[in-house]
C-alpha cells in the first residue's frame, strides 16, 4: 500500500504531472525542469525529490548536475501509473504548450541555462 500511496501523492500536483510528461521527450537536467517550469530550484528539486522516491523517475548524477528520465522498466504500479497519466493529459493545452517549451529548450546550451540558476 505504500508504493500506491507514494505514487498517488505524486501524481497530485500539476507541476510534478508537467515534469513527467516533458520527461516523455527524453532526459532533462534540473536546470532545464526549472526553465521549463518556472519555479525556484528548491521548489523543483522537492518536487523531483517526491517523483523519485516514487519510483515515477529515475536520476543520474554527473559532477554537481542531476538529471531526470522516465525508468526504462519500471514495475507494474508504476508502469500502469505513468500509462494513465499520459493517456489522460496528451493532448491538453498545457502538455502542447510545455512540449513545445521543451523543444525550445533543448535548444540552449545547458551550460549557459545552469549559469543561470547555479553558480
Amino acid at each position: 500500500m505504500d508504493a500506491f500511496l507514494k505514487i498517488a501523492k505524486a501524481l497530485s500536483d500539476p507541476t510534478r504531472l508537467r515534469a513527467l510528461l516533458a520527461l516523455r521527450r527524453g532526459e532533462l537536467c534540473l536546470c532545464q525542469l526549472i526553465a521549463l517550469l518556472d519555479l525556484a530550484p528548491s521548489t523543483i528539486s522537492k518536487h523531483m525529490s517526491l517523483l523519485l522516491s516514487s519510483g515515477l523517475v529515475r536520476q543520474r548524477k554527473e559532477g554537481r548536475w542531476r538529471y531526470f528520465s522516465l525508468p526504462d522498466s519500471p514495475p507494474e504500479p508504476v508502469r500502469g501509473a505513468l500509462d494513465w497519466a499520459f493517456r489522460v493529459l496528451d493532448g491538453t493545452a498545457q502538455a502542447d504548450r510545455d512540449a513545445k517549451k521543451v523543444e525550445e529548450i533543448h535548444k540552449k546550451d545547458r551550460t549557459i541555462l545552469c549559469r543561470r540558476y547555479f553558480r
